[in-house]
């Protein structure tokens, strides 16, 4: 590897039939993180595609209204300044998308490729995901004639996905980080790479007509739902917490029956978190109108009876928020809520609690960021949240800073990203220390954005690594019915969660649905 200053030559192998508007896109990110001059080479094979062709042309149709995306076959004529001048160039990274490589390399190039579920190539990666859902993601890397590592691994995210052309693009876009910490990480990493598995399975037209339509159903179906119920619609649950009888030390919803928070219906209340301040306990959540699709913070009191009062919004900015994270520093009471389409992580300072809000700092700058989770722990301060860079899902991928105070100066782990997987990288509320172990909520948006909750234990927790173990995953049940859960908080005093159920826009149908979702029932 070269050293600091020198300028990097990567070259990026890929087949005609291939040929897709990521590929470039690749190019680029890979020159700008590398500072490398970056090539493409342009190869026969494989030789019949068309049938996976014919799939991304209907879905253009019936999905993407003609948008452009990742997976659109591009001419090799659109990339001309970024073809390979010489094939006989020498390369310190070669990125091989190929199906079958062959070619064999100088013990001083570093050779990376992609593998979906065991296997090489676009159509093993639309294969799986036509067939299977998202597929596990691993870089092998290589110099010379040694055996191939696994050096960077992962599992994408498909909640903003439609279709295997919007799927395709979710994976393309975080295999691109993936080569970049591959390439970081060569020389640390161990494990090698299993034998590649059996030929990924072919799609058929047989299969393209019947998903055709299925597709078209869907899509009727998904209007016809939007047209007569609200979408999702997101509920909060709570309950007075019981030591010995929480979520965290039954893992599982048992215990006390969970009570749903009254929602005006048209609105839907998401990301409750509780604080106790001035003798009463307060439950902050997002508050987002239908009509509009923009979230609010707002806050519900309770009262000497136990019972929480009315709601009012607390906190309101041009762009949505959610997530209503509350951390107490030197007798003060902050809040850092989900702000993505700010691009900033913002950090508000509680002038009037609970009402009163005024934005205190900016504690980081330039990123897309949901979730925003910081506790001290270790003499520091650590802020977890999910990243993503205007493409691709919103709740695989991993980052975290680290600061001496809570108001900064924050700086980013050095592995970061240090989770791609759609299972246990997006938070799901505050982390605990219990029983001595440091623990932190996930979501495992695996069958879809929070569809359940995992419990993971932080095993290691330093400026150079990270690494965790889920131990458990709630999804809805009896205890907590309905179609996703994906936040757990408690003050203490309250335990908190919310959930998706069926809302009907009628309201006597909702009324009827609510009866049916009631925990406990």
């Amino acid at each position: 590897m070269k050293p600091d200053g020198m300028t990097v030559t990567a070259l990026i192998i890929i087949e005609a039939a291939a040929l897709a508007r990521w590929v470039p896109a690749l190019a680029r990110r890979l020159a700008e993180s590398w500072r490398a001059d970056v090539s493409i080479r342009v190869v026969g094979g494989p030789a019949d595609n068309s049938a996976l062709l014919t799939l991304l042309a209907l879905e253009r149709v019936v999905l993407h209204r003609s948008r452009q995306r990742w997976s659109d076959r591009i001419d090799r004529a659109e990339i001309a300044d970024l073809i390979e001048a010489t094939a006989d160039a020498a390369y310190d990274v070669v990125v091989d998308l190929r199906h079958d490589p062959g070619d064999k390399w100088s013990a001083d190039t570093l050779v990376l490729q992609p593998r979906f579920n065991g296997a090489t190539g676009e159509s093993a990666l639309a294969a799986a995901l036509f067939f299977g859902g998202t597929p596990y993601v691993e870089i092998l890397a290589a110099c010379g004639d040694d055996d191939p590592r696994i050096a960077a691994s992962g599992m994408a995210s498909l909640e903003a996905a439609e279709g295997v052309g919007g799927a395709m693009e979710a994976v393309w876009s975080r295999v691109i980080p993936l080569l970049l910490k591959a390439r970081a990480g060569f020389n640390t990493s161990r494990a090698l790479a299993e034998p590649a598995s059996r030929e990924a399975r072919r799609i058929s037209r047989t299969d393209i007509a019947r998903y055709g339509a299925n597709a078209v159903a869907q899509a009727a179906a998904r209007a016809a739902y939007r047209l007569c119920c609200h979408a999702p619609h997101w509920r909060v649950g709570w309950r007075r917490a019981v030591e010995g009888s929480d979520v965290w030390s039954r893992h599982d919803l048992g215990g006390e029956k969970w009570r749903v928070l009254n929602d005006p219906g048209g609105h839907f209340y998401a990301d409750p978190f509780p604080c106790f301040r001035n003798g009463r306990d307060h439950l902050f959540f997002e508050d987002l109108d239908h009509k509009t699709g923009k979230g609010v913070i707002a806050v519900v009191g309770f009262g000497d009876d136990g019972e929480p009062g009315e709601a009012r919004v607390v906190l309101e900015e041009p762009w949505h928020l959610s997530y209503p994270f509350l951390i107490e520093e030197e007798g003060e009471i902050y809040m850092v809520p989900e702000a993505s389409l700010s691009g900033e992580i913002s950090i508000y300072r509680a002038t009037e609690f609970p009402s009163g809000w005024q934005k205190e700092a900016v504690l980081v700058s330039g990123v897309e960021a949901a979730d925003a989770t910081i506790i001290r722990h270790g003499g520091r301060f650590w802020m977890f949240a999910v990243v993503r860079n205007g493409i691709g899902g919103y709740s695989d991928t991993l980052a975290i800073w680290y600061a001496p105070a809570l108001l900064g100066p924050w700086k980013p782990h050095t592995g970061n990203p240090l989770l791609i997987d759609d299972r246990c990288a997006r938070p799901a509320g505050n982390m605990i220390v219990h029983e001595g172990e440091l623990w932190r909520p996930v979501q495992d948006c695996r069958n879809g954005y929070g569809a359940a909750l995992g419990l993971a234990r932080v095993d290691k927790l330093t400026t150079r690594s990270f690494g965790q173990t889920v131990e458990t995953v709630l999804r809805p049940c009896a205890e907590w019915p309905g179609r996703k859960l994906h936040t757990l908080n408690s003050n203490g005093r309250i335990e908190t969660i919310d959930g998706s159920v069926i809302r009907p826009k009628m309201k006597f149908l909702a009324d009827m649905v609510e009866r049916r979702f009631e925990p406990g029932a």
